[in-house]
């Protein structure tokens, strides 16, 4: 065996632990039990849903890195899920939630921008070595590579990797920083999603209008809400898997298609299948939701989609080694002053503006995790909201090349002057 193999290989075995994880969360979340009435005030059961098996996965049980089932999740349960969240969306409401939603999520890519270089020059202060190496070791080059992930998500990462040649061994490390540094801020975004009112009063944000959407969406689910049949279930799941299918389908001509015939949009990730099926799954569930397979949600078709959703949860916790933290700490330092300066930039803009908090966290999100958890995040404030964080995720691939490159830039100018 492998030195850091872990106890459980089999991913049928890992996918039960992972569900059977769920099934306990939500079960003692529901209990009227006092113990866990006053446990669950304090903990979200999202952060559970997704801190347990990083726990498991940091003790060697199980493990993301010897698994497909986070791939597996990512490809074919989350554009299903968003193609099933998105079916009784009030499109035109969402419309409505105005201009600070981007105003937030530009934020957020500025924090990366800007946050980057300031927290090398920071902890080069008391640890110059942030600044140290020579030719594909360079620290800043694989900084880099974090920006990419940063603002837009894996696509973008692999751009700068090839841009800016950061070796595979420094790249490793700073896999290892992206992966902790932005789960540990995804959970602690997860825990305050529970509380939003306490920053909105905070900020004195108005957030009627994320308020009436919720409301819109809620009173329409009640009215046309049915105990579902074994017909409507699989109606629900023919439509999510159908369109996921499409999706691949559209993805499997267009990204080669590009890369091949124009080449220079590679740098707006148009040639990343990823793009493409995330963008036609959501697009597919915004156009059903003008027509009368809206009526799916009575029969639960976002409880099935939340379903799978947990699910993707469940295997991106199953990422996060908590104990990497002391393979390389100075850069692990640098991560979490990089992730500061970033939750700071977007904390003044919202109190400047009186932004909600929702449009902080999946504005936030959309940069820092992009389509795979943009919409966990949103979701978590409540299940009607997961489009918004979508398609602000989407606008990530977008702009996510252009602020890395610029990022990458300042970072080899603190770092070399």
């Amino acid at each position: 065996m492998q030195e850091n193999t872990p106890l459980i290989t089999n991913d049928a075995v890992v996918l039960g632990i992972l569900v059977a994880i769920l099934a306990l969360v939500f079960s003692t979340s529901a209990s009227k039990r006092i113990f866990w009435t006053k446990f669950y005030r304090v903990v979200p059961s999202i952060l559970l849903c997704y801190f347990i098996p990083a726990i498991l996965n940091s003790f060697g049980l199980i493990s993301g890195e010897f698994s497909n089932l986070y791939r597996v999740a990512a490809d074919y349960l989350l554009p299903t899920s968003l193609v099933l969240l998105t079916l009784s969306i009030d499109f035109r409401a969402i419309m409505k939630l105005g201009p600070k939603a981007l105003v937030m999520f530009l934020a957020g890519t500025l924090g990366i921008v800007l946050g980057g270089p300031l927290a090398v020059l920071i902890v080069s202060f008391f640890a110059p070595e942030v600044i140290g190496g020579a030719g594909p070791d360079e620290v800043w080059r694989g900084l880099a590579t974090i920006a990419g992930s940063w603002i837009g998500g894996g696509a973008n990462q692999a751009a700068m990797l090839e841009m800016f040649g950061a070796s595979p061994e420094l790249f490793s490390q700073m896999i290892a920083v992206d992966v902790l540094v932005a789960n540990v801020w995804m959970a602690v975004l997860l825990y305050w999603a529970a509380k939003p009112k306490v920053i909105d009063k905070l900020f004195k944000a108005d957030s009627s209008a994320i308020h009436e959407l919720q409301d819109k969406v809620e009173k329409y689910r009640a009215g046309i809400m049915k105990i579902p049949t074994m017909v409507d279930t699989m109606k629900i799941l023919g439509v999510g898997f159908a369109l996921t299918g499409f999706a691949h389908l559209v993805a499997d001509f267009m990204a080669p298609f590009i890369a091949t015939n124009f080449p220079a949009l590679g740098d707006y990730s148009l040639d990343k299948p990823f793009f493409y099926i995330i963008v036609v799954a959501t697009t597919g569930g915004l156009v059903l939701s003008f027509t009368k397979a809206r009526n799916l949600e009575g029969a639960g078709a976002s409880r099935l989609g939340s379903v799978l959703l947990y699910v993707l949860v469940a295997t991106i916790g199953m990422q996060m080694d908590l104990l990497a933290i002391f393979d390389n700490p100075t850069l692990f330092l640098v991560g979490l002053v990089w992730m500061s300066m970033h939750v700071i930039i977007m904390l003044v803009i919202a109190y400047l503006i009186k932004a909600p908090f929702f449009f902080v966290a999946v504005g936030s999100q959309a940069n820092v995790g992009g389509a795979a958890s943009a919409p966990i995040v949103a979701s978590a404030f409540n299940p009607s909201l997961a489009p918004v964080g979508v398609l602000l995720a989407v606008l990530g691939y977008a702009v996510g090349t252009y602020g890395a490159y610029i990022c990458g830039l300042l970072l080899q100018y603190v770092s070399t002057n």
